[in-house]
């Protein structure tokens, strides 16, 4: 195995995570629309395990949510998408390097890689010298008997923990936000969305 670990920057435009997953297994960042509706047909398909318990929503309005090209995705839609590939993907997350593995209790053979800011998520891929061309981006590793992917592994954790220690993500509970409309100062996820449910406001500008 020769190479390094690198972070593939996806576009901020919303679908972050559906257009890093189509890059770690197409090789395409312009997958986002397609997997909205792979998604929205897996939910529709399956109301009885896709519950409004399970999805915070009722089914039908997930699936119409999901579509929305502003809405973001997460845990529910990584899960769908191992399961759709056939493979696991393992999401690191800068702030507390934790790695959150979808689809491994299926046995799949293969996994692929994602970064997380808080925010934001990235693809991370094999390449074989510091800023080679992104062609040569290997994105999908065999997983091995004792269910890691080997020597990669702890490349992807030490490239996290890096990320980590140059404050390479969003305190989502604690960071400062202002209202892009009304220029109000609010703090962490949870007052953003609180004055967004109150005044419509979406536009909000991280501030240190």
């Amino acid at each position: 195995m020769e190479g390094i670990i690198v972070r593939r920057v996806i576009p901020s435009d919303n679908s972050c995570l559906f257009n890093a997953i189509g890059y770690v297994m197409d090789h395409d960042k312009t997958k986002a629309s397609e997997l909205r509706q792979v998604i929205a047909a897996t939910v529709a398909s399956d109301p009885t395990k896709y519950s409004e318990a399970f999805l915070g929503k009722p089914n039908v309005e997930y699936c119409s949510w999901i579509l929305d090209s502003e809405k973001w995705g997460g845990a529910i839609e990584l899960s769908i998408l191992a399961d759709y590939y056939g493979r696991e993907i393992a999401a690191y997350d800068i702030q507390t390097s934790r790695c959150d593995l979808y689809g491994q209790e299926r046995n799949y053979s293969e996994r692929v890689m994602l970064i997380y800011d808080g925010l934001h998520y990235d693809a991370l891929a094999m390449s074989p010298f510091e800023d080679a061309p992104e062609e040569f981006d290997q994105t999908i590793f065999a997983v091995q008997k004792d269910r890691t992917i080997g020597p990669v592994e702890g490349l992807a954790l030490n490239l996290v923990k890096d990320q980590q220690s140059k404050r390479r993500y969003t305190d989502t509970a604690n960071f400062t936000l202002r209202c892009g409309v009304c220029q109000i100062g609010v703090i962490g996820q949870k007052e953003a969305v609180e004055h967004a449910q109150a005044t419509g406001h979406v536009n909000f500008q991280e501030y240190r």
